[in-house]
């Protein structure tokens, strides 16, 4: 039986500082008795030879010196099951979505550790989410981190809803499955995504955790630990290919400082602790597949930049940490382009690895590059038309710059319910629009990609 300590010296913020107990260890699972006689769940965040730190999950409102605290000598561990998909939970794996218990077929802990490197399976195959500006010029592939950076006001919760709907591996008949994190999310928004998902018929392959603003700061940083654990007994278990989204990674730093500032740590850059690096990356690194494993776990965290500052730390060490981004833009958003998804600062690392032949199509690398190229070079043109005007351009760099108004309106911009396949949609439309672009500006596609997709040169071939 454990003995219950009567030694509280300090109550700070979500953190209780106990005194004089026996070794205790990190992690591990605390019992606060109220003196109304009610309880609460805490977790070891620090543990010396005098001083453990507890924090407190449901909030310190209550406790006092005369609290009574249990230490239970186990750490957090989530009850999973395959019974889990099609499930709603809070922030701390708890249903509420009105269903029965979940009957657990084992427990595991959710302080997970990121894959052994020697057991890492490389990323190879691609996974289609039906928006044209990743599938054709950022893919995401299958065990990959891939984070989306957006701003306060933009739509990137429409995005991964539609992501978490339309996301599908191609030609195979594996299982595939979405697990769906929310942090510090408003009961507004939190209503939206159940609807959607409810509406769409995505609940049934999903599983969803949804950590409120009005939960406690505490709750915050386990409930990304908690998804990633219900996805990895899923992917490794019992062999699901999953897409793990987690939204706001930026509420879930601002917890990380909460609790920091309550431990009257030695903050770091912008007040944020100095280990915040790491915490990311014991996230970030529980993505990727294992060697002789069928599953595997692919991450699309989301985040919003505090005043659309990329160097800001929260965007800067997640860029470190994962394998590119996607940019969501404001400009775009103006314009009232959907998805506004600013491609020339995004980035796929691992995009070669999952095209090409036997993925997608032999031509989407080398016609990925050239939209890329014709558009860079179209949006450089707006500034100098603002210069010299649009009459000064040679007729090249007008049709470039036609051409870039035009990627945006037909290539960028897609419905909110538009699933684009990547040969037949995506690739085919890249294809139309270079079409309108002399064949000399065409200079990233070999003559041999060029005859058998250049829609000048088909028509020819059909004759």
């Amino acid at each position: 039986m454990q003995k219950e300590y009567k030694t509280i010296r300090e109550i700070a913020g979500p953190l209780v500082f106990v005194e004089k107990t026996e070794p205790v260890g990190y992690g591990e699972l605390v019992q606060i008795a109220m003196p109304d006689g009610s309880t609460k769940r805490g977790q070891v965040l620090d543990t010396s030879k005098d001083i453990v730190v507890v924090q407190v999950f449901e909030g310190t409102s209550g406790i006092d010196r005369a609290s009574g605290v249990k230490f239970l000598g186990e750490t957090i561990k989530l009850s999973v099951s395959k019974d889990m998909l099609g499930r709603i939970f809070n922030g701390a794996g708890e249903p509420i979505d009105g269903g029965a218990p979940i009957v657990p077929e084992k427990r595991s802990e959710i302080i997970g550790a990121a894959i052994n490197p020697y057991s890492r399976a490389s990323p190879h195959e691609f996974i289609q989410t039906g928006i044209s500006t990743i599938d054709g010029l950022n893919t995401l592939v299958m065990g990959q981190k891939l984070p989306i950076f957006s701003g306060s006001g933009l739509p990137h919760n429409d995005i991964a809803l539609q992501i978490a709907r339309q996301a599908k591996t191609l030609g195979s008949d594996r299982e595939f499955a979405v697990v769906f994190a929310g942090m510090g999310i408003t009961n507004e928004e939190a209503h939206y995504f159940m609807s959607d998902f409810e509406r769409t018929g995505a609940l049934s392959r999903a599983v969803v955790f949804m950590n409120l603003a009005s939960d406690p700061a505490v709750e915050r940083l386990i409930t990304p630990r908690i998804a990633l654990t219900a996805a990895e007994y899923l992917a490794f278990e019992h062999g699901y290919d999953i897409l793990v989204i987690l939204t706001d990674m930026t509420n879930y730093c601002e917890a990380l400082r909460q609790i920091g500032a309550a431990r009257e740590e030695v903050p770091g850059r912008r007040g944020y602790p100095g280990y915040m690096y790491t915490d990311l990356a014991q996230n970030y690194e529980r993505a990727g597949l294992i060697k002789g494993k069928a599953g595997s776990v692919t991450q699309v965290p989301i985040l919003t930049m505090p005043g659309d500052d990329i160097t800001h730390p929260i965007p800067d060490l997640t860029g470190y940490i994962t394998e590119g981004q996607i940019v969501v833009s404001r400009e775009l958003h103006r314009k009232g382009i959907y998805p506004p998804i600013f491609v020339l600062p995004s980035l796929s690392r691992l995009m070669n690895a999952g095209i090409g032949e036997g993925q997608t199509r032999e031509d989407h690398k080398q016609l990925s590059d050239q939209l890329y190229a014709a558009y860079a070079e179209g949006v450089d043109l707006r500034g100098l038309v603002a210069i010299v005007g649009k009459e000064a351009l040679s007729e090249r760099d007008q049709r470039l710059l036609e051409f870039s108004d035009d990627f945006e309106d037909r290539f960028v911009r897609q419905g909110r319910e538009i699933d684009r396949h990547i040969g037949d949609d995506t690739l085919e439309l890249g294809w139309d629009m270079i079409s309108a672009l002399p064949e000399s500006a065409l200079t990233r596609i070999d003559k041999k990609i060029m005859s058998q997709y250049h829609p000048a040169y088909r028509d020819k071939n059909k004759k």
